[in-house]
């Protein structure tokens, strides 16, 4: 790999999918002010709603994830039109 071409701030940072807990570590320039101790050793933090470990894509599992109630929203803009 070429040396500094990367920014300052290129560093390890954990990633929390909140759905399952799963937390992986992989190099990021994301800015965060959360942090989390993986293996007695303290990283970044930055949540995830879906990641591998959740995605049904990957674990052949359907799931809901509706962090922002949009069905609910759709749902009641078009119940007028339900018969």
């Amino acid at each position: 790999m070429k040396q500094g071409i990367h920014p300052e701030n290129y560093r390890l940072v954990a990633f929390k999918d909140m759905s399952n807990d799963d937390v992986f570590l992989t190099k990021s320039t994301a800015n965060t002010k959360e942090t989390i101790e993986v293996d007695g050793t303290e990283y970044p933090l930055i949540k995830l709603e879906i990641s591998r470990t959740s995605h049904p894509y990957y674990t052949g599992q359907t799931k809901l994830v509706d962090s922002a109630g949009r069905i609910d929203k759709f749902k009641n803009k078009y119940k007028k039109f339900k018969k």
